[in-house]
């Protein structure tokens, strides 16, 4: 790999924009023969990997179902604001009768659906936000799985170097490089989620305020779909995701921490 191709590897793309995939692999064959028990750490890293990957397709299936939903709410404002329209055109008629127990629930009637309305607006920016949660933790759980990626193959890649074997152009250090610039990335990555999550926890918190209002207004308890929601979902992990719902119910993806990356000093090269 040439210089330009290995800073490429390291930092690739735009901020926001999907990583690259790892500039460096180590070739299963090279090891296949080695006794079993000597390969733990590489069975460990690479069931870490498969799981990292499952998740990253939950995450893309949770950031989908978010854009129906998010389609759903908007179609619900639109019909919420049809509904005041018509509420306060009854008021009127009501006003007009001189019908005072008609004006008192036409007038009412009128509270309630302005109250839905405004809840219905608010369902909006919620499911906005928590759309834009789903986006960092979608980018998280991509980075997720390359750090566990670049993990498994320094596994690989530390095992041939404590046995000795040494393919072409094999440099161990490389291998050491690639897991840490990794792992610091999916550290930042794991901040961003934390952030956008917490902003949807805040636009949920508004929107269930409002509903509840309106609700009580109304005399009737809605049902609207509140994918953050933390009760949990029979059947399901309630540590696996929010009420069953997403991944990362607690956190933007996983609880546990990002440790820190291996320390090349001393590691030793691996021969050329």
């Amino acid at each position: 790999m040439t210089v330009a191709l290995a800073l490429a590897a390291a930092c690739g793309g735009s901020s926001d924009g999907p990583p690259p995939p790892l500039g460096r692999h180590f070739q299963e064959s090279f090891i296949a023969g080695l006794p079993v028990d000597q390969q733990s750490e590489v069975i460990k890293t690479q069931s870490d990997y498969n799981v990292a990957q499952r998740e990253q397709a939950k995450a893309e299936a949770d950031q989908r179902e978010q854009k129906l939903q998010l389609d759903v709410a908007k179609n619900e404002a639109r019909a919420a604001k049809l509904d005041l329209d018509s509420a306060t055109q009854r008021e009127k008629m009501a006003q007009q009768s001189a019908d005072m127990n008609r004006i008192n629930e036409a007038t009412r009637e009128k509270r309630g659906a302005e109250l839905a309305r405004n809840a219905a607006d608010e369902r909006v920016k919620y499911y906005q936000a928590y759309g834009a949660w789903l986006h960092r933790l979608l980018r998280y759980t991509q980075e997720n799985t390359y750090w566990r990626e670049s993990q498994y193959e320094l596994a690989k890649a530390r095992l041939a170097q404590k046995n000795n074997i040494a393919p072409a152009g094999f440099n161990y250090d490389n291998f050491v490089q690639q897991e840490q610039q990794r792992a610091k990335r999916v550290q930042a990555a794991k901040a961003k989620a934390d952030g956008a999550k917490g902003a949807a926890l805040d636009a949920r918190q508004r929107w269930l305020v409002l509903q509840g209002e309106a609700d009580k207004t109304l005399g009737k308890k809605s049902e609207f779909p509140d994918p953050m929601s933390p009760r949990p979902v029979e059947g399901t992990d309630p540590t696996a995701g929010s009420g069953g719902s997403t991944i990362g119910g607690t956190s933007s993806g996983s609880d546990q921490q990002v440790p820190p990356a291996e320390d090349s000093t001393g590691a030793g090269n691996g021969s050329e």
